[in-house]
């Protein structure tokens, strides 16, 4: 009971950490969140759990065959150099034409944010190696094993972890509405320049494996 504790805050804590620093997920549950909503954003945030719980249900039965064979997470990191480098184009022209225009009152579908969280969180091609990575760890050290309990606590720690942090930028930025005007207009364009970044320490970590 002890070993899965640890493992369920070891995890978590991981999750967590990998969540907070600004990103593609995270800085768009703040854009849904100032655009349509504080509930929106949450349920942007439940979409993207979702999809970490299943990406890292995979990485725990890929985990030994990724640490015998790290070519396949070379594979990885070049499609999502290709993902990086396309939404870092498609933010910056979203930005470029992104007019201000005279506010209107929608109804905003939750099921859309809730589908568009998802969509995003798979598109996130380093989530499986990064939770292979910790499995190996983890296993290493002991604090988890391929049984049902110890992979169902490393799966919901993830997702918990992952869903913790884009809830508190969704509700961080909400809470800012009426100052939050300009980093609605410029979203896009932080996006685009996240996206960059990502782009750049991608290729690092593939000249430099």
């Amino acid at each position: 009971m002890l070993h899965l504790l640890i493992l369920f805050f070891a995890t978590f804590s991981a999750a967590f950490i990998a969540t907070v620093p600004p990103g593609l997920l995270n800085m768009n549950a703040a854009k849904v969140s100032v655009e349509k909503g504080k509930l929106n954003g949450i349920i942007f945030g439940l979409g993207v759990a979702t999809v970490v719980i299943l990406q890292a249900t995979v990485a725990v039965y890929i985990s030994r065959f990724l640490h015998k064979n790290p070519e396949v997470i070379d594979v990885l990191l070049r499609i999502a150099l290709a993902v990086f480098g396309f939404f870092m184009v498609y933010f910056f022209i979203a930005g470029r034409k992104n007019k201000k225009k005279a506010p209107k009152i929608v109804k905003v579908s939750k099921k859309n944010s809730f589908f568009k969280g998802m969509l995003l969180a798979a598109l996130n091609l380093l989530t499986i190696p990064y939770y292979s990575g910790l499995n190996i760890m983890w296993n290493a050290s002991g604090w988890i094993k391929f049984q049902a309990w110890d992979i169902l606590v490393f799966i919901l720690a993830a997702g918990s972890g992952t869903f913790t942090v884009l809830y508190m930028y969704a509700v961080y930025f909400n809470k800012l509405e009426h100052k939050s005007n300009r980093f609605s207009k410029n979203s896009n364009y932080i996006i685009s320049a996240l996206m960059l970044v990502l782009l750049i320490i991608t290729i690092l970590r593939i000249v430099f494996r």
